[in-house]
């Protein structure tokens, strides 16, 4: 009897483990399936590179040279759930997170940190509004930019819209350029051919002051400089010389960059209304419309010509033939 008992209860512990064996097999052969159905929606860190740097070269830098690429030596890693990319154009870098399917790219992140907060400060910061504005009878605008900074040209051609709608504010808009000079010549952020392109502008704006917002109109289609110096007659002579080394061009363009270093500006685009800082963001964003209201936010008596609505689509950055290419985009250059 007892040997038989041992035999009945060895068959059934083997019995037992047997289908407990088959269900976990069963169960595995499940998940690995669910997995591999999920696994088809997620992008691989190598496939999230690639979709970002061809969105950002095809829509963001559509029309310009500049190319994006990551930072040299970077690998493109998870962090909290989505792909951590850090990105270069040019000379400037910056972070950006796509999610793992590869449906929604955040150009930049904010971190939020806990923070004890006294009960008299503010917990946020409060936007600045049309009375907070310094008031002068004539007021000016100063928009700090480089060339070939896709955000920067976006912010040209928001002024040069206000213009070409509203002329007589073109009295109240300073595009300014940053940068400094070196050795004789001036630098930029992107490079030689940005400086040179800067200084053009800079020698436009101070010697044939007509031809300035012509010729941006011009250059903000596709950036073809020589021909649009030709096509809105700019005295090209006259541009040489003032560019020459050692000439009054650079003395123009150090004016600029003191007031770049007065206002601590760091990033492309940065404006500054009637000396005061301020942000685009505040009225509407990167639109005509919100560039213009803030204009007029700086007038100490109303200006009749400010009653007039402008275009409230979002500008196109980079280069490109029309106002607005239905493509938004709102950061700096830095």
């Amino acid at each position: 009897m007892n040997k038989n008992l041992v035999k009945i209860i060895s068959f059934a512990v083997v019995l037992i483990c047997g289908v407990l064996l088959g269900l976990i097999i069963s169960q595995q052969s499940f998940l690995e399936n669910k997995l591999d159905f999920l696994n088809k929606n997620i992008l691989s860190p190598k496939e999230a590179e690639e979709k970002v740097l061809n969105y950002i070269d095809e829509n963001v830098l559509k029309g310009s040279d500049l190319k994006a690429s990551l930072v040299e030596g970077y690998v493109v890693e998870e962090k909290n759930g989505v792909y951590e990319m850090k990105l270069k154009i040019e000379d400037s870098e910056f972070t950006s997170y796509l999610t793992k399917d590869g449906k929604l790219l955040f150009p930049e992140a904010i971190e939020l940190v806990e923070e004890i907060v006294s009960s008299e400060e503010p917990t946020q910061q409060q936007k600045t509004t049309c009375e907070d504005i310094k008031k002068e009878p004539k007021p000016i605008l100063e928009a700090f930019v480089v060339s070939y900074c896709p955000f920067g040209t976006q912010m040209q051609r928001i002024l040069a819209e206000i213009v070409k709608n509203i002329p007589e504010l073109a009295e109240n808009i300073r595009i300014e350029y940053m940068g400094q000079i070196s050795g004789g010549k001036v630098t930029s952020m992107h490079g030689e051919e940005e400086a040179e392109e800067n200084l053009t502008q800079i020698c436009l704006r101070e010697e044939q002051k007509d031809k300035f917002f012509p010729y941006l109109a011009c250059f903000l289609k596709k950036g073809e400089g020589s021909k649009c110096l030709s096509e809105v007659s700019v005295d090209q002579g006259k541009v040489q010389d003032c560019k020459s080394s050692g000439s009054r061009g650079l003395a123009y363009a150090q004016r600029d960059f003191d007031l770049q270093d007065k206002y601590k500006i760091t990033g492309s685009p940065t404006l500054i209304l009637n000396g005061q800082k301020v942000s685009e963001f505040d009225f509407g964003g990167r639109t005509a419309e919100a560039g213009k209201t803030l204009l007029c936010c700086g007038f100490e008596n109303e200006f009749s010509s400010c009653q007039k609505t402008l275009a409230e689509e979002e500008a196109a950055t980079g280069f490109s033939e029309t106002y607005s290419s239905g493509q938004s985009g709102s950061g700096s250059c830095n």
